[in-house]
């Protein structure tokens, strides 16, 4: 009898399972609790941010600037922040329906993993929060003390570097793209080639330009949070 091929459901993050953008969110956070100064880190935050939603980012300028304060104030008080941003921000974002959403899969068998393109720094307590186990995040080089320095380790997971951090992350299971079943939910453009590489694309919370592209091309599109958007 033939087996059937593993089942991956792949998750973004942001504006896809949460609400929000984490990464913004937490940028305003430190403003909020004085560890950056309003004025020019807003600005600056902000203009990263619209770079992103374009497709311009430079990702490593982004989280030099985005963990420089962590870096900064050290472990056990960036661990302490870390936690009241979850309590404060995170926990209040987290909707029934994302939940649901991710039972959902975990009940049809699937493995679950959240891909996404904010640091690992800001997402792993989110995606333990969410109950997922696998994260694939922009990995943070670490100094001789094992604290982050502000420079990304390896291949930043967004856009085009989604699909290849996929791809290690499956190698490493001895697994390829063509022996598993593969469904991504995702509302950017910049996450188009990955959308582009699973068996079944989902346009989640889409902005205007992924709308119409999925539209265009038949992809699934799903309005997670649309219910308490009415």
């Amino acid at each position: 009898m033939q087996t059937q091929p593993p089942r991956l459901a792949l998750f973004d993050l942001d504006h896809t399972l949460l609400p929000l953008d984490s990464d913004y969110e937490w940028g305003e956070f430190t403003m909020r609790i004085g560890w950056t100064d309003r004025t020019e880190f807003g600005r600056r935050n902000q203009a990263f941010y619209d770079d992103y939603l374009a497709g311009r980012l430079d990702v490593h300028d982004y989280v030099r600037f985005a963990t420089e304060a962590v870096r900064l104030r050290g472990p056990e008080a960036a661990q302490a922040a870390h936690a009241q941003f979850m309590r404060e921000v995170i926990a209040p974002a987290i909707r029934p329906q994302a939940l649901q959403l991710l039972a959902q899969h975990r009940a049809a068998g699937d493995e679950i993993v959240i891909i996404t393109a904010t640091n690992e720094f800001v997402t792993r307590p989110i995606a333990q929060a969410l109950g997922v186990q696998n994260i694939i995040a922009v990995e943070l080089e670490r100094d001789a003390s094992g604290w982050i320095t502000g420079a990304i380790r390896g291949e930043p997971s967004m856009r085009e570097g989604k699909v290849r951090r996929m791809e290690q992350w499956l190698a490493a299971r001895g697994l390829a793209w063509a022996g598993v079943h593969s469904t991504f939910y995702s509302d950017s453009m910049n996450d188009v080639p990955l959308l582009e590489r699973v068996n079944q694309p989902v346009a989640t919370n889409p902005d205007t330009r992924l709308r119409a592209l999925a539209a265009e091309r038949g992809w699934r599109i799903l309005d997670l949070f649309q219910e308490e958007q009415a």
